[in-house]
């Protein structure tokens, strides 16, 4: 056999997003190769498939830290087979021919057909492709259409034997949160009929949240997974400091558990954000790096503007809004974001460093306290919202975030979270101080007896509580809007929206 210098690969099932169209589009593009060839699926991992008469082996050998894949070629015979080459195939294949090898009589393809066929868990695919290669960043590129049972989608791959041009190319096709889905994986998914799922992970400075799901075909997104998991990343983190590597630690192991779930569930990619607590760290390099090195999940600081911007999208995808100015904001345990928009305009983005860790922290919200010292909260907060000041009330005001759908759950009365009943509820400000008065007396330990509160959210809720009653007065509201939709679902439809939405 020809020795092949072995190349490093990435490939994605699935509709190709605008980024990647363009790119082609730009790119010289070869001729059109198409092609029928016969797939192999036997769950034993081998790439294994029969094209131009020839069967061809590739065995995975190694994934980097990218992602990216080495496989090697091991056979390419055409028919009919030898006893030997067929023992090569069967063991690539986990398939039983020792009675055929034991015999030595050549096998032809009809036989080889035969042998497979007689494995209950192999799935013989026929494939029909229609090829186009392109060199991007100096790598080969290739874009091809495929059908297979009734199916068709298409799969983008690149190769080089340069891992890290082939990272950035991945990057330039607009594909950097992509998962590495190889043949025998994407075939398996588009022969299911499921559709495509995508996962966002939010890093908040209280709490790391986890949202995996899909599009109808009317381009609805519907949830799979959508969660929270309190690891209180900015405890103990001052305006300008770092990281301590405790929290790290705890979010670190809570990543990597939401990225292995999100693989289990078939994510064909993972987009991770994060925003104040990382944002202001001073180790926030270091911090993004670990992440990455421990869980294989990058992570993107946003600003507070787009951090901002994505929350809105998500009211716009979710509650609906009103006739008449708006204003939205999502208080998270390290910063607060507002947005001051009228219907889809947006007029202007902020975030402000209000969140409930640190005021819990500086006033020790964590126990029982007196009203006195919720007094001084409060206009702690007042202070580092002045921003509000001054400004006229909205027409609506519409919230999100942990502690308010904390809040929400709580007046519901929900011992089991139900996004269902916390959107679009209405919370008065009576309601809010009914709450506040109820955190204040009681220190962490009592207020997880209370129906309805995330029990890791006991230390933070009394300080979460203060910021959205202060925001209220400041805006000259006794109600608002819940959207139990957050950050993470803006960022899901924007990120993947996109890709689900090109025809």
């Amino acid at each position: 056999m020809t020795t092949v210098t072995p190349r490093w690969e990435w490939r994605t099932f699935g509709r190709p997003g605008p980024v990647a169209d363009e790119a082609f589009d730009a790119a010289e593009a070869s001729a059109v190769a198409e092609s029928d060839e016969t797939y192999f699926l036997t769950g034993s991992g081998a790439n294994v498939k029969i094209r131009d008469e020839l069967v061809d082996i590739k065995l995975l050998r190694e994934t980097d830290e990218n992602g990216l894949e080495r496989w090697e070629p091991v056979l390419k015979r055409p028919f009919p087979l030898g006893a030997a080459d067929l023992a090569t195939v069967a063991e690539a294949m986990g398939i039983d021919a020792a009675r055929e090898v034991a015999r030595g009589a050549d096998v032809s393809y009809d036989d080889f057909l035969a042998i497979v066929g007689r494995d209950a868990n192999a799935r013989i695919v026929p494939v029909h492709k229609r090829r186009i290669r392109y060199t991007i960043g100096g790598c080969m590129a290739e874009r091809s259409e495929i059908e297979a049972g009734g199916h068709t989608t298409v799969t983008v791959a690149v190769e080089s034997t340069d891992r890290p041009a082939v990272v950035a190319a991945v990057a330039s096709l607009g594909y950097g949160d992509f998962l590495n889905v190889n043949y025998p994986s994407g075939l398996a998914w588009l022969l299911s009929g499921e559709p495509a799922r995508y996962a966002v992970i939010d890093v908040g400075t209280n709490s790391i949240k986890f949202h995996v799901g899909s599009f109808d075909a009317d381009g609805t997104p519907r949830a799979v997974v959508d969660r929270a998991e309190v690891t209180r990343l900015g405890e103990g983190l001052a305006a300008g400091g770092a990281i301590r590597p405790e929290p790290l630690e705890r979010t670190i192991v809570a990543i990597g558990g939401m990225a292995d779930e999100a693989k289990r569930l078939g994510a064909r990619a993972i987009a991770a954000v994060a925003t104040e607590g990382v944002r202001q760290a001073s180790n926030r390099d270091e911090v993004v790096a670990r992440i990455r090195e421990r869980t294989g999940v990058k992570v993107q600081v946003l600003s507070g503007e787009e951090e901002g911007r994505l929350a809105y999208l998500a009211v716009l995808s979710g509650v609906g809004l009103a006739d008449g100015p708006v204003v939205e904001f999502d208080t998270g345990g390290g910063s607060s974001q507002f947005t001051f928009g009228e219907g889809t305009r947006v007029d202007e983005r902020f975030s402000v460093p209000v969140g409930a860790v640190r005021f819990t922290e500086r006033f020790g919200l964590d126990k029982a306290v007196s009203t006195a010292t919720v007094g001084e909260a409060r206009a702690a907060i007042a202070a580092d919202l002045t921003r509000l000041d001054e400004r006229p009330s909205p027409g609506e005001l519409v919230g999100m975030g942990g502690a308010i759908t904390n809040i929400t759950a709580v007046k519901h009365g929900l011992a089991t979270y139900d996004p269902d009943v916390v959107q679009g509820t209405v919370l008065d400000a009576a309601e809010l101080d009914r709450q506040i008065e109820l955190y204040r007396s009681r220190d962490a330990d009592g207020r997880r007896e209370i129906v309805g509160l995330q029990p890791k959210r006991a230390e933070v809720i009394l300080a979460g509580a203060l910021v959205v009653r202060t925001v209220m007065d400041k805006l000259g509201k006794d109600r608002l809007t819940v959207s139990d939709r957050g950050l993470r679902h803006g960022l899901f439809v924007e990120r993947f929206g996109a890709v689900e939405g090109t025809r």
